[in-house]
C-alpha cells in the first residue's frame, strides 16, 4: 500500500509553469517548454501523472499571459476524440484522453515574473480550508522514480512542518545547488533542516545534500511568503520563506532521494531524458538502442 493511502497529508499540487523558457528559444515563441514532449508525451502531464499518483486531487498551474495552451492540454477534445474512435485509432485515444482524465486541473496567474516564492502565493486564492499543506512541483525536475511525494507525506504525517526533497550530491560538485545544513534523524534518509545555502563553494557547503524541485509545504509558507523581502534578483525566493518559517521554530525536514533525476530546462537535460525515456518504450527502445550503439561506434573508430 502506497504512502498516499496511509498518510495522505495535501490533496492539491501547484505547479510554477510562468516562465518564458529563454533557453528553448525560438520554439518557446509559440509552444510553452511544458508542452515539449518527452517521447509523446508533455513535461506537464507527467509532473501532473506523479501528482495524481501521490494522492492530489487538484492541480493548480501558475501560469503567465499567453501560455494559456498549458493549461488547455488537459481540457477534453471531444470532436478530436470522436474522430478517432470512429477511425478505430484506439491507443491514440487513450492517449488523448490520458491528461484530461488524471486530475483536476485549474489556473493562476502570475502577471510579473518575480520568483518562485511569487509564483507559488499566487496559488492561495485556489486554495480550500482542507488545504493544510500543499505540494509544489517544479516541471523541468523529473524526479525518478516517481513515489517521492508518499515518502514525503509519510515524513509530514510523523513529524509535522514541511518536507522538502533533496539529492545527496558529491562534494566537488555541490556549487550549482542549493544545499540544507541539517541534522540527523532515527531514519537515514529523512534530515531536520536548520538551513540552506545557495551555491556554496564545496569547502563552504554545510553537508551533500542538494535541494530537487519537490516541496510539501505547511500552509503557513503563504503568510511566511507575505512577510519576505525581494532576494536575489528583486525577486521572492521560496527558500527566504521556507527559512523564516525555521527560525520561527516550524519544522523542516528533507527526504533523501536515492533515484535519479533528469533537468527538462535546458535543450542538453532534455536530450537525456528523452532519450533515457525512449529507451525503456517497447516500440521505440530497441530500435533506438541499435541506432545509438551503431552512431557511438563510428564516433569511436
Amino acid at each position: 500500500m502506497t504512502g498516499a493511502t496511509t498518510s495522505q497529508t495535501f490533496h492539491t499540487a501547484i505547479v510554477p509553469a510562468a516562465g518564458l523558457g529563454t533557453r528553448f528559444l525560438p520554439t518557446t515563441k509559440a509552444v510553452p517548454k511544458e508542452l515539449l514532449p518527452v517521447v509523446d508525451t508533455p513535461g506537464i502531464e507527467l509532473v501532473a501523472s506523479e501528482a495524481a499518483a501521490a494522492g492530489a486531487k487538484r492541480l493548480v498551474i501558475v501560469t503567465s499571459p499567453g501560455k494559456e495552451s498549458v493549461v488547455k492540454y488537459f481540457e477534453a477534445r471531444p470532436e478530436l476524440e470522436k474522430t478517432l474512435e470512429a477511425k478505430g485509432k484506439t491507443a491514440l485515444l487513450e492517449k488523448v484522453r490520458r491528461g484530461p482524465g488524471l486530475i483536476e486541473v485549474e489556473v493562476a496567474i502570475q502577471e510579473q515574473a518575480l520568483g518562485l516564492g511569487h509564483a507559488v502565493a499566487q496559488a492561495e486564492p485556489n486554495l480550500t480550508p482542507e488545504d493544510e499543506a500543499v505540494a509544489v512541483l517544479l516541471p523541468d525536475d523529473l524526479v525518478l522514480p516517481t513515489g517521492v511525494l508518499d515518502r514525503m507525506a509519510a515524513v509530514r504525517a510523523e513529524h509535522g512542518g514541511s518536507v522538502l526533497c533533496a539529492f545527496d550530491i558529491p562534494k566537488e560538485q555541490i556549487s550549482p545547488y542549493g544545499v540544507f545544513d541539517v541534522t540527523d534523524t532515527g531514519d537515514a534518509d529523512v534530515k531536520r533542516v536548520h538551513g540552506m545555502v545557495e551555491k556554496p563553494k564545496p569547502e563552504d557547503a554545510p553537508s551533500t545534500f542538494a535541494a530537487a524541485g519537490r516541496y510539501l509545504l505547511d500552509r503557513a509558507i503563504f503568510d511566511a511568503l507575505k512577510r519576505i523581502t525581494p532576494g536575489s534578483g528583486g525577486e521572492l525566493q521560496l527558500t527566504d520563506a521556507v527559512a523564516l518559517l525555521i527560525a520561527e521554530g516550524h519544522p523542516v525536514h528533507i527526504v533523501v532521494h536515492r533515484g535519479g533525476r533528469h533537468d527538462l530546462g535546458n535543450p542538453g537535460g532534455f536530450l537525456r531524458a528523452a532519450v533515457d525515456f525512449a529507451l525503456e518504450d517497447p516500440e521505440y527502445g530497441p530500435s533506438l538502442r541499435a541506432w545509438l550503439s551503431e552512431r557511438i561506434g563510428e564516433d569511436r573508430a
